[in-house]
């Protein structure tokens, strides 16, 4: 790995590093930015061009641009500076061209000033987001990857063809006030060092989906939801997340569907669900991840292959089992039948199985039979042992999918409870509705014919697995030890909990059965996705609802977490800064939002459940709101000052684990989930 320090040389003019004009001076399709924590962040999409700018603000600065195209992207990373200082934004991200191997590639150029003595310039990575991700992450990236700076005057250039000899990237600062010494900015007097920044890569673009082919009149009108969900909806797939996650995620992508559902157009929909069949292995088994690139060229060379095919991603477990009931909700509820029919014989070009072209139809069975043959075990001998369980040697496997998200657990509540009889109901009604016939082949018909069976054994006693009851005399003494460790008051959720026992789905199962006792908020998938009785969404609902750390509920947000019932070791795995610990998901409260709409829709409720779903209702809804301003980022932290929870962005605390996404596709689904009226 090369730093600048050793590595800085001196150009023998300025021909390389001039700046290059400006092509595009009209306002682009799509600009605008968002300040969230520590980072300022632009974003801007027109025609070829698509490039999200963050500025990192305080001690530890840093220029990052990431591209769509390729999952790619340039950062630099300076030294820690001995004061916090702030970028200001003089002149937003703008599409240019910059010069390449192959002719001119798309590129951006920006003018921004930060009011600092120096920077000093610590390293700089440009090739896939994944490597920049693991360079943020670890400090560590392929040394194959690296790239010698050229300096000239008041410039500074770091440039390099792809691995394979593609069209590559270029990172360009020159000095606008300040001067360059060695590998040090240094500013003129007390005046802020300015820079213009230039930044391309020579990735393969993508199309951007039209405004009018992607949202409907009844979108909320909601301009920060909006701009995210644009600047992640691409003709060939939507991207997860940006920065860090700036490409093809399948459980992503799946559960924003469902969730956008009522207010996507038809195009937008089906550039979604075609993006997930694509990736189906041979199998039907759903991509979790795509790896594309100067990653997949990374990748196939370590395994001794070669080439820039995606390498896709099959270990995770829940995108198995969203598939059928998201296609099914889009093919039954939403399309005409003449819409949907013409969906499924629209060609598919696979690129989970290479070189194979067919039916989006037949990828559907393929992906339906996956499901079937797997949940077979358990609807023919429902134990512990039958359910569908982590892949081997993994921690991860469903939406919580970091290393501790599961609390070590083998087998998800939210896979074994709901996904799989959903998946299940959704292949008997596809099977009813006749959708699938010119598919299926006679083995298929017969393995699907028992889809229905299935669902029943699947709903009647995989939940009950995950049931878990703690006396109140047990639960009230560890809900005020663990508000005491986390400096927050005990009683106003010791008294929501009264002299009741607290009830509630374990987050997992362990390998030999046994429930991680934490409270979580996967509750709402059985609401949007299950039919659960009054008397479970009477005891669950309610359990949700409580304050933290009794329930889930901050004046900031649902926890996603709450460990107040687990071992001490465990609850130090599942804090305020751990990735999926006691910290508020955008998304996870709008799927429950959804849900609760979804079950006071129902007609056979009680009149008393039905009180307890609008109390909980009224009450997230409270919470939501009072952290609109967040609502399109991935997640956020909190702190308790002055008696309330306020909002701390995840990212910015020192022992947080990672950072935020500033534009995060299932945070975007607030366009659709909507307070009731």
């Amino acid at each position: 790995m090369k730093t600048i320090c050793s590595a800085m040389m001196m150009a023998a003019g300025t021909a390389l590093v001039a700046p290059w004009p400006v092509i595009a001076q009209a306002k682009p399709e799509l600009a605008y930015q968002v300040t969230e924590g520590q980072n300022l962040n632009a974003f801007v999409r027109d025609g070829r061009v698509a490039a999200h700018l963050l500025l990192r603000n305080g001690t530890d600065p840093r220029i990052l641009v990431a591209f769509p195209a390729g999952n790619s992207g340039v950062g630099l990373w300076f030294e820690p500076l001995a004061k916090p200082a702030t970028w200001r934004l003089e002149q937003p991200p703008h599409p240019t061209t910059a010069p390449g191997i192959a002719g001119p590639q798309p590129a951006v150029v920006t003018i921004a000033s930060l009011a600092a003595p120096e920077l000093r310039i610590k390293q700089a990575v440009m090739s896939s987001v994944r490597f920049l991700r693991d360079y943020q992450a670890i400090g560590r990236f392929p040394p194959d990857v690296s790239s010698t700076p050229v300096l000239a005057g008041d410039t500074i250039r770091w440039s390099r063809p792809r691995l394979d000899g593609k069209p590559g990237y270029l990172l360009q600062l020159r000095v606008l006030a300040g001067r360059v010494q060695g590998s040090r900015i240094v500013a003129n007097g007390g005046a802020p060092i300015r820079l213009e920044i230039t930044a391309s890569s020579g990735e393969t673009p993508l199309t951007g989906l039209a405004q009018a082919d992607l949202l409907n009149a009844r979108a909320a009108n909601d301009s920060t939801a909006r701009n995210a969900l644009r600047f992640l909806s691409y003709r060939e797939k939507f991207l997860a997340g940006s920065w860090r996650f700036q490409t093809y995620f399948g459980r992503d992508t799946l559960m924003s569907l469902r969730l956008l559902m009522p207010v996507l157009q038809p195009r937008a929909i089906e550039a979604g669900l075609g993006s997930v069949l694509a990736r189906l292995d041979a199998s039907g088994d759903v991509a979790h991840e795509e790896g594309i690139g100067e990653f997949a060229v990374v990748d196939r060379r370590q395994h001794k292959g070669s080439g820039d095919a995606a390498v896709l991603d099959y270990a995770m477990i829940d995108d198995d089992y969203m598939l059928a009931p998201v296609a099914g909700s889009y093919l039954l509820d939403h399309a005409d039948r003449a819409a949907a029919r013409r969906f499924l014989r629209a060609p598919l070009v696979s690129e989970g199985v290479q070189g194979r072209t067919e039916p989006t139809g037949a990828a559907l069975v393929r992906n339906l039979c996956f499901v079937t043959r797997h949940a077979r075990a358990f609807a023919d001998a429902p134990a512990v042992e039958h359910l569908i369980a982590l892949k081997p040697g993994r921690l991860t496997g469903q939406w919580r999918d970091s290393e501790e998200g599961l609390g070590r657990g083998r087998y998800a509540y939210d896979v074994n409870a709901v996904f799989v009889p959903a998946a299940l109901d959704a292949a008997a009604r596809m099977m009813k509705a006749g959708l699938l016939d010119p598919y299926l082949m006679p083995a298929d018909r017969a393995l699907l014919a028992d889809a229905g069976r299935m669902a029943s054994v699947w709903r009647e006693h995989a939940p009950a697995l995950f049931s878990v009851t703690i006396p109140n005399a047990d639960a009230v003494p560890a809900v005020r030890r663990y508000a005491k460790n986390l400096a927050i008051p005990a009683e106003p959720a010791v008294a929501a909990l009264g002299t009741s026992p607290l009830v509630f789905h374990a987050l997992s199962l362990d390998q030999q059965g046994r429930p991680v006792k934490i409270v979580n908020s996967d509750e709402g998938f059985a609401l949007l996705f299950a039919q659960p009785s009054a008397a479970d969404l009477d005891t669950y609902v309610s359990t949700a609802m409580r304050p933290f750390p009794a329930g889930l509920m901050t004046d900031i947000g649902l926890l996603v977490a709450n460990s107040a019932q687990a071992d001490a070791a465990t609850q130090g795995r599942f804090t305020p800064a751990a990735y999926h610990g006691a910290v508020v998901w955008s998304w996870q409260q709008a799927l429950f939002a959804a849900g609760l709409e979804r079950q006071l829709a129902r007609p056979d409720l009680p009149a008393s459940t039905r009180s307890v779903l609008t109390r909980a209702q009224s009450t997230l809804w409270r919470a939501i709101s009072a952290t609109r301003a967040t609502q399109s980022s991935e997640l956020w932290s909190w702190a308790f000052e002055g008696g309330r929870y306020k909002v701390v962005a995840f990212g910015a605390g020192k022992q947080d684990v990672d950072e935020s996404n500033a534009a995060q596709l299932w945070s975007t689904v607030y366009l659709a989930v909507q307070p009731p009226k």
